[in-house]
C-alpha cells in the first residue's frame, strides 16, 4: 500500500509539473505584449522593384504607429517574408505567417501571388487588405479580402474616358500583352467603355510575356494613325514599347495604367522624348499639397533618401486603415475586424475612400503627364 501511495502521490506531481509547463509557455511576455500583422512581397527576383517599395511604406507606417502607442496599447510585430512574386511561394510565407500567429494580413503586391493568398485566406477567415492587387477577381475570394488600389477594369473606364474627354481622342489603337491578366482586364474595360463613348478602336495588336522587339506589331499601329495608344502594362514593357513606338514613327499620344509608374527610371534621359506628353493613372501625386501628401512624402524622403512611389503610398495606407479597423473592432477577433473594415471611411495619402460590395474601394483616379521625365499632375478623374 506505502509504495502504491507513493507512486500516485508521484504521478500527481509529475502530472501537476507537466501542466503548469504548458500553462506557463503558452505565452511567452513577448507575445502578450504585441501584436502580429504579416505581409508577404517579392523583396527578391524580377518584381522586386514593385516589392520592396511597396514593403517600405508598410514598414513606415509600422514604425510610426508604434511610436505613437501601437495598436489597442500593444507594439505592432510586423514582419514581412519574400514571396519572390511567385504564388507557391507566396502561399508557403504566409502559412508561415499564420502559423507564427499573426491577426491580420497586409500583401502581396502583383496580383497572381495576391489571388494565391486570397483564396487561402479565404479559408481562414483571415483579415485581409491588398495595397496594389488591381486583379478584379482578388477579392472575390472572401469577404475577409479587400484592397486600397483600384482595379484593372476600373483603370479601363478611367483611360477611356481620358482619351475622349481630357484628350479629345477620335482614333485609338491598343498593344496588349496576352500574357497578363492585368494588362487583359485594362484592355477589355477600355474596350467597352471607348464602344460606349464613341471612340474608333483602329487597331488591337498583341505580344507575349518576355517579348524585346514590338516594331512589327508598332508599325501595323501605325499604319492606322491613332490618336492615342494605350499600352496596358508595366512599366519595363511601357518603356521598351515607347521607345520602339516613335522610331517607327508613331505619333499618338501614350497611355497607360498605374503598372507605368516607374517607368521614366526604366529610360536613359537622353530618351525621355519617347515618353514626353503621356498619361498615366496612379493612385496620388507627389505634387498633391495635402498635408497629409506632404507629411508622408517628407517621412517617406527622410527615411529611404528617395521618392516614394504609388505602391509605398498604397502600402503605407493598407498599414494605416489595418489598424483603425483593429482599434474600431476594440479586439483581435477576426470577424470583428473584417466588419470594421467593411464599414471604413478613410483618408489617406492615396484619397478618401470607402469600400463598395465586392470589397473595391470607390476612389478617384489621379491622371499624371510626363513632361522631361518627371512626373506632373495633370486631373483628377471622379468615379460615377
Amino acid at each position: 500500500m506505502k509504495k502504491l501511495t507513493t507512486m500516485l502521490l508521484g504521478l500527481s506531481l509529475l502530472i501537476t509539473a507537466c501542466g503548469g509547463e504548458k500553462e506557463t509557455t503558452t505565452a511567452t511576455p513577448k507575445e502578450s505584449e504585441t501584436l502580429k500583422i504579416g505581409s508577404t512581397s517579392p523583396l527578391t527576383g524580377p518584381l522586386a522593384i514593385y516589392g520592396v517599395t511597396a514593403t517600405n511604406g508598410a514598414k513606415l507606417a509600422m514604425e510610426e504607429i508604434n511610436k505613437n502607442g501601437g495598436i489597442l496599447g500593444k507594439q505592432v510585430e510586423f514582419t514581412v517574408l519574400d514571396s519572390k512574386g511567385d504564388s507557391t511561394e507566396a502561399i508557403t510565407a504566409y502559412n508561415r505567417l499564420v502559423d507564427e500567429g499573426i491577426v491580420a494580413f497586409i500583401g502581396d503586391a502583383p496580383s497572381k501571388p495576391t489571388l494565391a493568398i486570397a483564396e487561402v485566406a479565404a479559408q481562414d477567415n483571415m483579415p485581409m487588405i491588398t495595397p496594389t492587387g488591381t486583379q478584379f477577381n482578388i477579392t472575390e475570394a472572401g469577404p475577409n479580402v479587400f484592397r486600397i488600389c483600384f482595379t484593372d477594369p476600373y483603370q479601363g473606364v478611367i483611360l477611356a474616358n481620358l482619351a475622349k474627354n481630357n484628350l479629345g481622342a477620335n482614333t485609338v489603337a491598343i498593344l496588349v500583352n496576352n500574357s497578363s491578366d492585368h494588362s487583359d482586364g485594362v484592355t477589355k474595360a477600355f474596350i467597352e467603355e471607348a464602344n460606349r463613348l464613341g471612340l474608333n478602336i483602329v487597331a488591337k495588336e498583341g505580344y507575349a510575356e518576355g517579348d524585346k522587339d514590338f516594331r512589327a506589331q508598332l508599325t501595323k499601329v501605325a499604319a492606322t494613325n491613332p490618336d492615342v495608344l494605350l499600352i496596358p502594362d508595366y512599366y519595363e514593357q511601357a518603356a521598351l514599347i515607347s521607345t520602339q513606338a516613335r522610331e517607327v514613327g508613331l505619333t499618338a499620344t501614350l497611355i497607360g495604367p498605374d503598372g507605368w509608374d516607374g517607368v521614366a527610371k526604366a529610360l536613359d534621359p537622353s530618351a525621355y522624348g519617347a515618353i514626353e506628353n503621356s498619361y498615366f493613372t496612379n493612385h496620388y501625386s507627389l505634387d498633391d499639397p495635402s498635408e497629409k501628401v506632404q507629411k508622408f512624402l517628407k517621412a517617406y524622403r527622410e527615411k529611404y533618401n528617395e521618392d516614394p512611389s504609388s505602391f509605398s503610398a498604397l502600402s503605407y495606407d493598407a498599414a494605416y486603415l489595418m489598424k483603425d479597423a483593429i482599434e474600431k473592432a476594440g479586439s483581435t477577433e477576426k470577424e470583428a475586424i473584417i466588419k470594421a473594415i467593411k464599414e471604413s471611411d478613410f483618408d489617406g495619402v492615396t484619397g478618401h475612400l470607402k469600400f463598395d460590395d465586392k470589397n473595391n474601394p470607390v476612389k478617384a483616379v489621379t491622371v499624371l503627364k510626363i513632361v522631361n521625365g518627371k512626373y506632373t499632375f495633370d486631373s483628377v478623374i471622379q468615379p460615377n
